[in-house]
């Protein structure tokens, strides 16, 4: 195995390439399609001038990232966020490509973001940079081009105002431009739990795959936002052991088990998990590798790495983040026996009720909450079962069975529609 630095094992762009070129190989991919589905169709950068609200002028720079329409439009994500790169958003919308094609949906892959930290910024600055980044990019997204959605750092509200400035531009009401929208405006019901849900459906999936009960699955989750509180909370709720619950700023630890409901009024009440009476304070890095059966990293990108992957304890590990664990982490992992479920089969319940909501928008008609949740379970223990079954007629491990399957999928149809020129 190749030596590489910290540096470029944490980069996104590099993991997510050392993935996909190890899926290529096995695949025994033909070198054109290597070429055309190892970058992206289209990268776009603006630099676009906000007025703040002490009256100064600041320049912040979006990004958006289309990286294949073969199957469909380009889905993905927009964060706002101090850290986000080029390479970062090229990373995500390759995963966004692989994502939607393991769970057979007709949707390519796509991301933005906006270099900016909204903790720092008030509702009024935060909708005009968003309503900016949505004008310079007008001719690029639509319905049947390319299809926001909320992602770290933004949320329903800023998908409201997406749709409204491009529906503004367009002369007409636009709901399928953007999902993870408010249900008021076109949003679908179940949505907003999905990446959770899907993550608990894995779960499941997972212990009747190796033999193993709910009630004697203790579960450590990282990250409690939209993915890791509401996985959190449906899995409490069918009699899973949360013991532990780490957050950026701090992290809780209960052997006996931390009651989700009185921790997500807290959460509400206090804006962090910090200072819950019900659990004792643990440092999240410490949470990671501490004893249980399954640990769902549901924050952002390079948790487990080099650095602390032999120290991993879980038996299961589903990735509710994308890209939480480096290609280097994955060998050791590997080595570990550790059942892995990739993020691109784990949390692909948010792009699938994405899908819903899409085809929803398009139709005029909305479906009940449970007949949203009745699909996304269909198709998630469906892609389970692809990836599983892929994984071990290959005799690869799970991340590069989704990525084999993937990216088989979408070659083929490449090599259908033929190469205009």
């Amino acid at each position: 195995m190749r030596t590489i630095s910290m540096e470029q094992e944490i980069n996104p762009w590099e993991s997510q390439a050392a993935r996909f070129d190890l899926a290529a190989q096995k695949l025994n991919l033909d070198e054109g399609l290597w070429k055309i589905l190892r970058y992206p169709a289209r990268e776009i950068i603006v630099h676009i001038p906000v007025q703040m609200d002490d009256g100064r002028i600041e320049v912040f720079t979006g990004f958006r990232v289309q990286h294949s329409i073969a199957r469909g439009p380009s889905k993905g994500g927009i964060r706002y966020a101090p850290d986000v790169t080029l390479d970062e958003v090229r990373a995500l919308a390759s995963w966004m490509t692989w994502k939607c094609a393991v769970v057979n949906i007709p949707f390519g892959g796509a991301k933005g973001g906006v270099i900016c930290d909204p903790k720092k910024l008030s509702m009024g600055e935060i909708e005009r940079i968003t309503r900016r980044y949505t004008a310079e990019l007008v001719e690029f997204i639509g319905p049947e081009k390319d299809i926001p959605a909320p992602d770290v750092g933004t949320n329903e509200q800023t998908m409201a105002w997406i749709m409204d400035t491009y529906s503004m531009h367009t002369r007409q009401t636009c709901t399928a431009v953007v999902t993870g929208k408010p249900v008021t405006m076109g949003g679908s019901r179940g949505r907003r739990e999905a990446t959770g849900r899907g993550v608990m459906i894995i779960a499941n999936e997972s212990l009747k795959k190796l033999g193993m009960n709910i009630e004697d699955t203790r579960v450590i989750v990282q990250g409690f936002g939209n993915v890791g509180s509401n996985a959190a909370k449906l899995m409490h709720d069918t009699g899973y052991k949360i013991i532990g619950v780490g957050e950026w700023n701090g992290g809780l630890f209960n052997a006996k088990g931390i009651d989700i409901e009185k921790l997500l009024e807290h959460q509400q009440r206090n804006g962090t998990i910090v200072g819950f009476a019900g659990a004792e304070a643990r440092a999240t890095a410490d949470l990671l590798t501490s004893d249980c059966e399954l640990l769902i990293p549901a924050a952002t990108e390079n948790q487990i790495t080099s650095q602390n992957a032999e120290r991993i304890k879980a038996k299961v590990l589903i990735e509710g983040a994308n890209g939480p664990t480096t290609a280097a982490a994955d060998d050791i992992l590997a080595d570990k026996k550790v059942f892995v479920v990739p993020d691109i089969l784990a949390n692909a319940g948010g792009v699938t009720a994405s899908y819903f909501e899409w085809v929803q928008d398009r139709q005029g008609y909305f479906w009940k909450e449970s007949v949203v949740n009745e699909q996304l379970e269909h198709i998630m223990v469906s892609s389970f079962e692809d990836v599983v079954r892929y994984a071990e007629t290959h005799n690869v491990n799970n991340r590069i069975a989704a990525y084999m399957l993937a990216i088989d999928r979408v070659q083929f149809t490449i090599r259908q529609r033929g190469i205009y020129a």
